[in-house]
């Protein structure tokens, strides 16, 4: 029996061409909605309009490569799923990093990459984000940054034959600019570019948006947008446009330079379960956001 959001969903992607209203480029990340399985997941981004979803993990699994509804035998259905939701799939968010110096380390984290890069192909989807993702005790800077960059040139070799970039995250201890520039250019590779996490750079890396993005803008390829607040040593997420993390100008400073991918929300529920709800941090992002947005001249 077809329920009323499957009516809507199918009839939406149904409309043609100039019937349908257009779509801002938001998205969000699955790691604000742990509990959801997938067809809430998708109900939910186009009910909303959401242009598309970033998948990190599913319900408990955060091994994307072993979630049923994107295994071989599923994945005709997710894409046919996708498609009557109207949604994209913005970016595959795997766990790996790059900076383990042990070889079976290393190996096993490369091998999560390029499970995740096949999956992106499979599913259709245009990056994969990887980690990082700490400085080695004993190892000198230039070494690190030039291992770290071999191994997303060697990834980065694997998935331009699959059609999908692997993005660097700003993230851990790489949220300067000077760090990850270096890292990026040591790459040197088409099939690798970054994740901007604005949130990162702004408050660890104590950069404002319009520097990193003068700095970094060229890579940019996908981001994380999130709002804070201090909490004694720490930071506390709140809605967007109510914390200290300048959201609008991060936006904004994407726009100016002709930034052509998703903003992507990536409130992190999963980690932080004592924040606000999936239903209403998603909703209150996509009304504020499509304010930012209107406001750079977009829509």
């Amino acid at each position: 029996m077809t329920t009323r959001r499957e009516f809507v969903a199918t009839t939406a992607a149904l409309l043609l061409p100039w019937q349908a209203p257009k779509k801002l480029p938001l998205g969000f990340s699955t790691l604000g909605c742990p509990t959801w399985p997938w067809l809430r997941i998708l109900d939910f981004a186009a009910e909303h309009r959401f242009a598309a979803v970033e998948l990190r993990g599913i319900l408990t699994n955060m091994d994307l490569t072993k979630v049923p509804e994107l295994t071989a035998e599923h994945i005709g259905d997710a894409k046919r799923q996708l498609r009557t939701h109207g949604l994209a799939v913005s970016c595959l968010g795997a766990s790996a990093n790059m900076h383990d110096m042990d070889p079976v380390k290393h190996a096993a984290q490369l091998d999560e990459a390029r499970r995740f890069i096949d999956l992106a192909d499979a599913l259709g989807a245009p990056y994969v984000r990887v980690f990082g993702n700490e400085y080695v005790q004993g190892v000198p800077r230039d070494q690190m940054l030039a291992h770290i960059a071999g191994a997303l040139r060697g990834l980065g070799d694997y998935a331009r034959r699959k059609g999908v970039t692997v993005l660097i995250e700003s993230h851990g201890a790489f949220t300067d600019s000077p760090a990850l520039l270096e890292i990026l250019q040591k790459a040197d590779s088409p099939n690798v570019a970054l994740l901007w996490d604005a949130h990162h750079t702004f408050v660890s890396g104590k950069e404002q948006p319009e520097d990193t993005v003068r700095q970094l803008g060229h890579y940019i390829r996908h981001t994380h947008l999130k709002d804070s607040v201090p909490a004694g040593n720490d930071r506390r997420y709140v809605l967007t446009g109510t914390g200290e993390v300048p959201v609008k100008r991060q936006i904004a400073a994407l726009v100016k330079i002709g930034y052509r991918g998703f903003f992507s929300l990536e409130w992190e529920k999963r980690w932080h379960p004592e924040i606000e709800e999936p239903e209403v941090a998603f909703a209150q992002y996509a009304s504020v956001a499509a304010g930012y947005l209107k406001d750079a001249g977009v829509g």
